[in-house]
C-alpha cells in the first residue's frame, strides 16, 4: 500500500443503514406525483451505475417505516446477488433489500469508490463475513467492518479517471453484443414476423420433431439421478445455466459415469438439439453445438431433435426467443405458484408456421455469421474483463 494512503474501515468513510418496508406495501403504493420515489431493486441496472428514477412512489405516510436516502448516496444490494453497488442520483426512500451508504465528510470521489465497492477485493470481505447458510445477506456491521486503504483525494480521482475509462471501452463492447442481438432479432421479424401475410401453414411443435422415439424429452426425474451421483469427469450432464445466455456455454461442471450414463442413454443430447429452460429460469433457448460430448439433459430442461427437411434449428431458436407469438404464448403458459415452470406438453403443443426450408436456410447463413461475430466480440470482451480486473487490483494497491 501506498505509504500516503491511511487504513480505514468503511464504517469510519460512511454512515450505513438498512432500509425498511411500511407492511403491507402494497397499501402504500400510490400514483399520487406528490408520492415519495420507492426505490426498488428493479429500478436499478447492471448497464448503469447510477439510479436515476423509480417506477413506483409511495404515500408519505409510510416514510416512517422505510428509509430515505439522498443524491450522492451508495446503495448496496444485500441480499442474493448481494454487494452490487449504485450511487444515487434521486432522492427516494428504500425497502429492505437494500444498504445505504452516505458519506461522512467531503473527502470521498464517487466514481472511486463506485469501482472500490464494486471491486473483487471488496466483494471477496463480503462473501467471507456474509451471514446465512443458503441465502447470503450482507449486515450494516459487516460492512461497517471491511478495511480498505483511502488515497488523498486527488489521488481518488486521478485512479478513477483511469478505471472509467477503461470501463467505458468494457461497456462499448457489451453494447456491442447487445446489437448483435437486435440485428437478428430484426433480422427475424423481418423475415418471418408476418405469418398470415405469408399464408404460412401453423402446426405444433411435436409436428416437426424427428420420427425417432424420445425426439423431445426432458431429463431423468427424482431417484433416476441425484446429486450424490455426480463425480469430478466423465459423462456431461448439462442444466439451465448451459442454456441460460440463449446461446450455449459450458458452466458449471457435473458429470455421471459410464456405468451410470448406460441407465440414462435415452436422455442423450445430440448435435443442434434444440434446448429449452422449463425451470426457473423459464424460457431461454441454445442449439447444442457440432462438437457437443457425450452428454444427457437435466430435468430442468426440455431439448428437441428436430425432423431438419422441416425446420431447423437456428430457425426454431429465434422463433422461441424473438416471435411475438411464441413469447405470448409461452409467458400465458408459465405455470407455478412458487417458481415458475413450463413442461414438456405445453412446449409440444405451441404453434410454429412451416416456412420454406430455402428461406430457413437464407437465415441459418446468416444467423451463423452473427454467431460467429458475436463469439469474436466476446472473446474481446473477456480479454477486457480480465484487463479491467487486473487494473483494479493495482489501482487499490496503490499502484498505478
Amino acid at each position: 500500500m501506498n505509504k500516503n494512503w491511511l487504513s480505514v474501515t468503511l464504517g469510519d468513510i460512511f454512515n450505513i443503514a438498512r432500509g425498511g418496508s411500511p407492511r403491507p406495501i402494497q397499501s402504500f403504493i400510490t400514483s399520487d406525483p406528490g408520492g415519495v420515489n420507492w426505490i426498488m431493486i428493479g429500478d436499478a441496472s447492471e448497464e448503469s451505475r447510477y439510479i436515476t428514477s423509480t417506477k413506483k412512489r409511495i404515500l408519505k405516510s409510510g416514510v416512517s417505516k422505510s428509509r430515505m436516502v439522498n443524491p450522492g448516496d451508495f446503495l448496496l444490494t444485500n441480499s442474493m446477488s448481494f454487494g452490487h453497488p449504485y450511487i444515487m442520483k434521486t432522492s427516494g426512500c428504500i425497502h429492505d433489500g437494500w444498504l445505504v451508504l452516505s458519506a461522512k465528510e467531503n473527502n470521498i470521489d464517487q466514481n472511486y469508490f463506485y469501482h472500490l465497492l464494486g471491486s473483487k477485493t471488496v466483494y471477496r470481505e463480503f462473501s467471507q463475513r456474509a451471514a446465512g447458510t443458503t441465502v447470503k445477506n450482507l449486515n450494516i456491521n459487516l460492512v461497517r467492518g471491511v478495511k480498505i486503504s483511502l488515497p488523498p483525494l486527488e489521488e481518488q480521482k486521478r485512479i478513477a479517471a483511469i478505471l472509467d475509462k477503461a470501463d467505458a471501452i468494457r461497456r462499448k463492447r457489451k453494447e456491442a453484443i447487445r446489437l448483435t442481438e437486435e440485428l437478428l432479432r430484426s433480422l427475424f421479424l423481418d423475415m418471418f414476423g408476418d405469418i398470415k401475410g405469408n399464408n404460412w401453414q401453423l402446426c405444433k411443435v411435436e409436428s416437426i420433431i424427428a420420427k425417432d422415439k424420445g425426439s423431445i424429452r426432458t431429463g431423468p426425474f427424482g431417484s433416476q439421478l441425484l446429486h450424490s451421483e455426480f463425480v469430478d469427469e466423465g459423462i456431461a450432464v448439462l442444466g439451465i445455466d448451459n442454456a441460460v445466455q440463449n446461446e450455449f456455454q459450458w458452466a458449471k461442471p457435473r458429470f455421471i459415469t459410464e456405468q451410470k450414463y448406460a441407465s440414462l442413454k435415452r436422455y442423450t443430447v445430440k448435435p443442434n438439439d434444440v434446448i429449452i429452460t422449463i425451470m426457473g429460469t423459464c424460457g431461454r433457448c441454445a442449439i447444442i453445438p457440432e462438437n457437443i460430448p457425450t452428454a444427457i439433459n437435466t430435468k430442468h430442461l426440455c431439448c428437441i431433435t428436430l425432423d431438419q427437411g422441416k425446420c431447423l434449428p437456428e430457425f426454431l431458436h429465434s422463433y422461441f426467443l424473438f416471435h411475438p407469438e411464441a413469447r405470448k404464448y409461452l409467458k400465458k403458459s408459465v405455470k407455478g405458484a412458487i417458481m415458475e415452470g413450463l413442461n414438456m406438453t405445453i412446449i409440444k403443443n405451441l404453434s410454429v408456421p412451416l416456412v420454406p426450408i430455402s428461406l430457413q436456410q437464407e437465415y441459418q447463413s446468416m444467423h451463423q455469421k452473427q454467431f460467429e461475430l458475436r463469439n469474436k466480440i466476446t472473446s474481446l470482451e473477456t480479454e477486457d474483463n480480465n484487463l479491467f480486473n487486473s487494473l483494479l487490483q493495482k489501482a487499490f494497491r496503490g499502484e498505478l
